[in-house]
């Protein structure tokens, strides 16, 4: 019967699409098969050890970047609408204790268990020097529809083992913040977390108790590539032309695949790369592209060989990166400007509709062994996670109807949890993001789905 109905789904919206996009690529349906969420003010209390300056976070989040004290004083705004019209998004800042939201990476450990990555904090160096680096270890329930958080482990550097002076220098545990790293994406390889960083960008390697055993540096084509944050290259040019970086400012390993085998990391860069002799993001037939490397496990250096990855879109990026088996993985790649559904007024200069509509939230499945003579992966075919059939009636946060919207800015995270279900994950940036309900900020929904039409996909 699931194979009936999945058939007929994707035939439907396959004949629905223009001769061309069907050309460029198969559309099929993901089946809502389970939902369960974190409330977005959840926060844990941190550790003693690390002092009363972390008993509050977000006190760096005003607009004019000035340490506020005051609980709850600083109003969210959302990331998206009109600039002249900013929509608060119902959350506050500073807060009491930890954010344990929003999720950057999630890491299925089976039986509804998952490792789940915090963001850096609030969004930048600047406004996370308070926000403290943390993995969770969550539950979900899908009956009924809560996520529990089980275990928080704080990430630290006791060793020294990061290169540059981190903003806990001179205590004993060392504590790491979202002025340190911007953690986006974790794998689990071996007895070790590997986790992807934005700001160097680099890989981290650390252990279950979230001590840094040791900071990877990224190599592209056989040169060391950094972004404006690297400890080696923060600073503004001198001039405009001598920005000296190859990553954009948050456009790091926002998504990082594992081998099935365990014995290569695949880091992806969330936005293209700078091209320097062009003066320009890179580019190919004027659509923009980003990378997928190769990083060995055994020996921790960059492979010669790399994949890229071309975007439907100027604009979009990608958001996370899973194998699926040898040769083929999944990959979310989506806008970075919209969010919302149900309460639309497209375009219009208000506060109390979405003017910018969930667009274009979709999971691919590539093959990298199939690849042009550029070197680009094949796009097999994808999901629109603005249409998840919902058959069965699973949603447990907006409406449950015939078809499910991930309303979210950032579809974020996702993980493989059999042969035919994945988990996704949205970052809420808490308090900011508010796609799902106005007024309200986003919660972390975990949503389970059955992807069994995209793995049969050819």
């Amino acid at each position: 019967m699931r194979t009936f109905t999945l058939t007929h789904l994707a035939l439907a919206t396959a004949l629905s699409l223009g001769a061309s996009a069907a050309l460029a690529q198969t559309e099929v349906t993901a089946v809502l098969a389970g939902h369960a969420a974190l409330p977005s003010n959840t926060s844990v209390a941190a550790p003693k050890s690390a002092g009363k300056f972390f008993a509050t976070a977000g006190k760096f989040a005003a607009a004019n970047r000035q340490r506020t004290e005051a609980l709850h004083s600083i109003d969210g705004i959302t990331f998206v609408g009109d600039p002249k019209y900013p929509r608060k998004s119902g959350g506050s800042l500073p807060i009491k204790g930890q954010a344990v939201q929003g999720f950057s990476g999630i890491v299925s450990l089976g039986k509804g268990e998952f490792l789940a990555l915090t963001d850096n904090g609030f969004g930048s160096k600047i406004n996370s020097q308070d926000a403290l680096l943390m993995v969770h270890h969550v539950k979900a329930d899908w009956t009924s529809g809560k996520v529990t958080r089980q275990k928080t482990t704080f990430l630290q550097d006791p060793d020294r083992k990061v290169p540059f002076a981190i903003q806990n220098e001179a205590t004993a545990e060392r504590f790491l913040t979202g002025i340190d790293f911007d953690p986006e994406s974790i794998q689990v390889v071996g007895n070790e977390w590997w986790i992807g960083d934005e700001f160097g960008p680099y890989v981290l390697r650390v252990n279950h108790q979230g001590k840094v055993l040791g900071v990877v540096e990224t190599v592209v084509d056989g040169k060391a590539t950094r972004g404006p944050d690297n400890y080696l290259n923060g600073r503004l040019p001198n001039y405009p032309g001598d920005a000296g970086f190859e990553v954009r400012r948050s456009g790091g390993f926002e998504p990082m695949a594992k081998a099935v085998d365990g014995k290569t990391v695949y880091p992806m860069f969330e936005w293209p790369l700078w091209d320097a002799t062009a003066k320009a993001q890179d580019t190919r037939n004027g659509k923009p592209f980003t990378r997928i490397l190769e990083l060995d496990v055994a020996t921790r250096t960059y492979g010669t060989r790399q994949w890229k990855y071309a975007f439907e879109e100027a604009g979009n990026v990608a958001a996370d990166f899973q194998m699926l088996d040898a040769t083929t993985g999944l990959v979310i790649e989506r806008d970075d400007a919209t969010e919302g559904a149900g309460n639309v007024c497209k375009d219009a200069p208000r506060t109390d509709c979405f003017t910018r509509p969930a667009k274009f939230k979709r999971i691919y499945k590539i093959d990298l062994s199939q690849l042009d003579a550029d070197g680009f992966v094949k796009k097999v075919a994808f999901i629109d996670l603005t249409k998840i059939a919902n058959p069965h009636g699973k949603a447990k946060r907006g409406p449950n109807e015939a078809n499910f919207v991930l309303p979210h800015l950032g579809p974020e995270g996702l993980s493989v949890v059999d042969a035919t279900h994945i988990v996704v994950v949205n970052d809420n940036n808490f308090p900011y993001s508010s796609g799902r309900t106005l007024g309200q900020p986003d919660d972390n929904e975990l949503t389970l789905l059955d992807i069994q039409a995209l793995v049969d996909a050819k």
